[in-house]
């Protein structure tokens, strides 16, 4: 447990942590963009464990979606430094977690169904989550008055990410991480363009929808 879940465990709940945290410095979009740069992450981090090749047709690759990231994030019109590294740590969890996935599903041959495998995760996550929260959340919700818990919104978010969790493990067991993150380019494509029409705040420049078509595009090459 202790070397093939608890990593799992310890690394979804920094991507929820760090992930959810950048909300409040920059918008839902430019979050989204910035995540096009989990591809990179997921194929060197493989590289690194073995579960991946370097090759000098992908680094090409890696490079340019890279580049990509760094002129949708230059026209930026609310760069935030501190929603950039709360987002950048969300990406090296989220890659941190697929790998390790991974190797629990075909390097060890552990097999679990993905009802199971959350059944092990979950609690791991969870206490993880819970000392975060009682050591930087809880005392910036005591100090604001206005907070309010919304049971409602809180169940969609819950059940949204069951959903999620079981739809990664199936793909990564019948695939690969990276062929997972290769999958949400139309995904990502929509939540940009979704959250473009939903939020008025939201505001994208000819720069930003750029570097971000260079970077999805070579990554779907």
């Amino acid at each position: 447990y202790v070397t093939s879940v608890f990593p799992i465990g310890v690394t979804f709940a920094m991507t929820l942590w760090l992930g959810n945290s950048a909300y409040m410095y920059i918008s839902v979009a430019f979050a989204r963009m910035l995540i096009a740069i989990m591809p990179v992450a997921v194929f060197l981090l493989g590289a690194v464990v073995g579960l991946e090749v370097l090759n000098c047709r992908m680094m090409m690759t890696m490079s340019i979606i890279s580049l990509g990231v760094v002129v949708a994030s230059y026209g930026e019109v609310e760069f935030q430094w501190v929603g950039v590294v709360y987002q950048l740590g969300g990406v090296v969890g989220e890659a941190l977690r697929l790998i390790f996935i991974e190797i629990l599903l075909k390097r060890k041959g552990i097999k679990l169904n993905p009802i199971s495998m959350l059944y092990y995760v979950s609690p791991c996550s969870a206490v993880c989550l819970l000392i975060a929260f009682l050591f930087w959340e809880k005392p910036k919700m005591a100090l604001n008055e206005k907070w309010r818990f919304d049971p409602v919104v809180l169940a969609l978010n819950a059940l949204c990410t069951f959903a999620l969790n079981v739809s990664v493990f199936l793909v990564i067991s019948y695939t690969s991480a990276l062929t997972f993150r290769v999958a949400g380019v139309v995904r990502d494509w929509l939540v940009v363009l979704v959250s473009v029409y939903l939020f008025v705040d939201t505001k994208l420049t000819l720069m930003n929808m750029v570097g971000y078509g260079v970077g999805k595009s070579f990554l779907v090459l």
